[in-house]
């Protein structure tokens, strides 16, 4: 029993000493004041993927290595480690800053294209903000006006089309929630924005129907100064979309819309000749 026990604290001693051993060479080498030993040794963790380490290691050589041929794959390195460790917003941000920096490196095309993919993996559902797709789509379309010819148009085309379907539905789905809020004069101009922003859209037709249902209903809903206008308004788009979809599987209710909009205005322009000649004003 005695022979076990002390069996067992042999082994977890040389597990202490085996891991204070790797951790005092580590420091070792990053307090070694030596530039090449330090960088040789980023480089031996980098391959082996201990990104952590070998970033570490890579900051401290960054400056020493100023006017030095190994810098630009050292920067480029540090910045990659970033993007392996999933610090997609660091990661984005040192790639451009290479980029910056070796202005004609041979490495400059991957920066750039790595500082648009990393706010790409940053890009969230369409529910949340989209800022971060917004900055990608940038990055892409840069890259792509950059290096016309770079093998990488191609993912760079489907990539933005990617991010750009989800802009396009978080704009209908912003508009759907003005509308289901019954703030409809904010929900017509959220789906006119998006038809601007996406004139291809393939629910083009929907997001015309909804902008006739909210324009009808923001007038409906309007007090009785602004329902003449609102109303024509409503019959004007009420139009348009009949004249651009006259086989529309919304068409009864767009008529319906037309109809009610075109009464609503001739009662409305009745009691405003009846209150003119009577000499009332509303």
């Amino acid at each position: 029993m005695k022979c076990r026990v002390f069996n067992n604290w042999l082994i977890i001693g040389l597990l202490l000493v085996g891991g204070s051993s790797c951790k005092s060479e580590f420091e070792r080498i990053r307090s070694s004041g030596d530039p090449d030993v330090i960088y040789q040794e980023a480089l031996k963790y980098y391959e082996e993927g201990d990104y952590l380490k070998s970033q570490t290691l890579l900051e401290l050589v960054i400056p020493a290595f100023r006017g030095r041929p190994e810098l630009e794959e050292v920067y480029f390195k540090y910045a990659n480690t970033y993007y392996e460790q999933e610090k997609f917003i660091l990661a984005s941000y040192y790639f451009k800053n290479f980029s910056n920096t070796f202005p004609t490196s041979e490495l400059r095309e991957d920066a750039d294209f790595m500082s648009a993919y990393s706010n790409y993996q940053l890009s969230p559902s369409f529910r949340l903000d989209q800022t971060y797709s917004e900055n990608a789509i940038e990055g892409f379309q840069l890259f792509v006006n950059t290096y016309p010819d770079s093998d990488r148009i191609g993912v760079c085309n489907t990539l933005i089309d990617e991010l750009r379907r989800k802009l396009e539905e978080k704009a209908y789905e912003t508009g759907k929630l003005y509308f289901n809020l019954r703030q409809y004069q904010s929900a017509t101009l959220s789906f006119e924005n998006m038809l601007k922003d996406f004139p291809d859209t393939d629910n083009g037709e929907e997001v015309r129907f909804m902008i006739v249902r909210s324009a009808y209903l923001l007038a409906d809903n309007s007090i009785l100064e602004k329902r003449l206008d609102r109303f024509n308004s409503a019959r004007k788009y009420a139009s348009d979309f009949l004249r651009k979809y006259g086989e529309s599987q919304y068409r009864d209710d767009v008529e319906a819309f037309l109809e009610n909009s075109e009464k609503k205005i001739k009662d409305l322009q009745d009691v405003g000749y009846q209150e003119q000649g009577t000499g009332t004003r509303s």
